[in-house]
């Protein structure tokens, strides 16, 4: 699944942007602050950016020079309210490789994404996407959208499906429901953590050995839940 990655200091908008990507087919994940950013991509590794230029305490300008010389060539789509030529131009020599100011209309942003992805520019630092996540005895088959469970298929309607994945996307790591509402379902109003906890005792109860109820997702107590290895 390609993986997008969200650089935008405005929550609202990032997580709108989260969502409505995540009904076109993509991987998201979100990161609110220029200082974490690159951190954020090492632990990511995303097949292309959305990058805000006006990030705190470190800009998007000084995020892209960072990146490249971290030695990744990710396509990156820049937003910005500033509309200049001057700025434009600045943002393209700094090595973006896409350019919209906001406001923007949502399907112009996601043709530019299409295009991007065609360009299929890959970062450098990052290896061959690998077709199956396995931690224990859960595997996902990516490019089928396949779990299995000891080798035997396991039927998960989207959301379940989109759940473990992004459990199986940070294994041993503690996640909490905020973080697991808003990277799995994005900004809905509907959702709260009941939401998480149900669709988590559905998997349980999916991915049981053997018809046993021991699993390999872990409560985390006032935190969330946990893969574990």
């Amino acid at each position: 699944m390609t993986t997008v990655t969200v650089i935008e200091d405005n929550r609202e908008l990032a997580l709108g942007l989260a969502a409505n990507l995540r009904l076109e087919g993509y991987h998201v994940t979100c990161c609110h602050d220029g200082a974490q950013a690159l951190q954020h991509i090492d632990d990511e590794q995303p097949d292309l950016l959305i990058l805000d230029m006006m990030l705190p305490h470190v800009d998007g300008f000084t995020l892209i020079k960072q990146l490249h010389q971290a030695g990744y060539q990710i396509p990156t789509l820049c937003l910005t309210a500033r509309s200049t030529e001057m700025d434009k131009v600045r943002a393209l020599r700094s090595g973006a490789d896409d350019y919209l100011t906001k406001p923007f209309g949502l399907m112009e942003l996601l043709a530019r994404v299409e295009a991007l992805l065609r360009r299929g520019t890959a970062s450098e630092p990052k290896s061959a996407p690998t077709p199956s996540l396995t931690v224990g005895h859960l595997t996902i088959n990516t490019t089928q959208q396949q779990v299995l469970v000891l080798n035997e298929p396991v039927t998960l309607p989207p959301k379940e499906y989109q759940l473990l994945l992004y459990l199986l996307h940070h294994p041993t790591r503690a996640i909490s429901r905020q973080e697991l509402m808003q990277q799995v379902w994005g900004h809905q109003a509907a959702i709260n953590s009941r939401t998480v906890d149900t669709h988590i005792a559905e998997l349980r109860k999916k991915c049981q050995l053997d018809g046993r109820h021991n699993t390999q997702i872990g409560t985390v107590s006032k935190t969330g839940y946990q893969l574990l290895s």
